[in-house]
């Protein structure tokens, strides 16, 4: 196909016959230069450009019979609304089933998981408490049968939810952080260097796990100050509530009732360090992900230099 020209305004294509037109035929709008379709040059080069005009205006024909122009009388109205502007294509719907799977799922169940599990490890250390402050009652007066059945019940059923919730956060927690890493390597134009199964490796297996969330956290590389603080509390916490509660099940061994209920009372405050680790596990996400501890975005305070 010879060289043709493009109309700018219904887009026709009129072959070039002799020399190049001006106007197009059909609605005569601005013909762009002669282009050959089987090789199309790059915006770069080309010598034309594109020209808005409101709707209804008549072309402006240029040359010496053209006239002078007239000045402008005042900003332009339109008796409809303007359709020349440039419209952007509606970006590109990512599939569901690829894009967001099961492991996206989990990660947006983790704060929902933690507070479950900061809710319920909080109510077995209040049934735990109960039960050492029968146990010093039961010193001088006995008990109620009822509130002894009450007590067990409220410790057994505190005992039981919050770890299997506690397991389910964890995972939760763990593909959030998958999730997080993978985002903050995209955004630097790398792939995280650590394979997904050594991070879930690292962040379950026990011993293991006192030491690597830390690390996969830190690397993260947040700038800000507060967020680093706050990871480096969380960890520090992480292993001491890991050491206590190796300490009380090594306590649950003695067969003393001293030892028993030293015990209860151990098992009080491992339950209130699983509370503040949930916390600020929760706290932890909702800041690397630029949100408040509620879930809304975070304010952020903007210093103003005044003269």
């Amino acid at each position: 196909m010879s060289a043709v020209q493009v109309c700018a305004r219904c887009a026709a294509r009129w072959p070039v016959v002799g020399g190049p037109a001006q106007w197009c035929p059909r609605c005569h709008g601005v013909l762009l230069s002669p282009t050959d379709p089987a090789r199309p040059e790059p915006p770069s080069r080309r010598n034309f450009r594109w020209v808005a005009r409101r709707p209804g205006a008549s072309p402006r024909r240029s040359g010496p019979d053209a006239g002078t122009p007239t000045a402008a009388a005042g900003p332009p109205s339109y008796r409809e609304m303007p359709r020349w502007g440039l419209l952007d294509p509606p970006p590109a719907e990512a599939d569901d089933d690829d894009e967001y799977g099961p492991p996206e799922r989990l990660a947006d169940l983790a704060p929902t998981l933690l507070t479950a599990a900061a809710v319920l490890f909080a109510v077995g250390a209040l049934a735990e408490l109960f039960r050492y402050a029968l146990l010093l009652r039961n010193r001088s007066t006995l008990i109620s049968p009822t509130v002894l059945a009450v007590s067990d019940g409220l410790v057994g059923a505190a005992g039981t939810m919050a770890p299997m919730v506690a397991l389910a956060a964890a995972a939760a927690s763990v593909a959030w952080l998958l999730r997080a890493r993978a985002a903050h390597y995209a955004a630097a134009g790398r792939s995280d260097p650590r394979r997904q199964a050594a991070v879930v490796a690292g962040c379950l297996v026990p011993v293991l796990n006192l030491v690597f969330p830390g690390v996969y956290l830190h690397e993260l590389d947040e700038r800000n100050t507060k967020t680093r603080n706050l990871i480096r509390l969380w960890w520090a916490l992480w292993v001491g509530g890991g050491l206590l509660a190796a300490v009380n099940l090594l306590w649950r061994s003695q067969d003393s009732v001293q030892a028993r209920a030293d015990g209860v009372l151990l098992a009080a405050a491992g339950n209130l360090v699983a509370v503040a680790v949930a916390v600020l596990t929760l706290l932890v996400i909702r800041r690397v992900d630029g949100l408040a501890l509620t879930g809304r975005p975070r304010d952020r305070t903007r210093w103003v230099l005044v003269p």
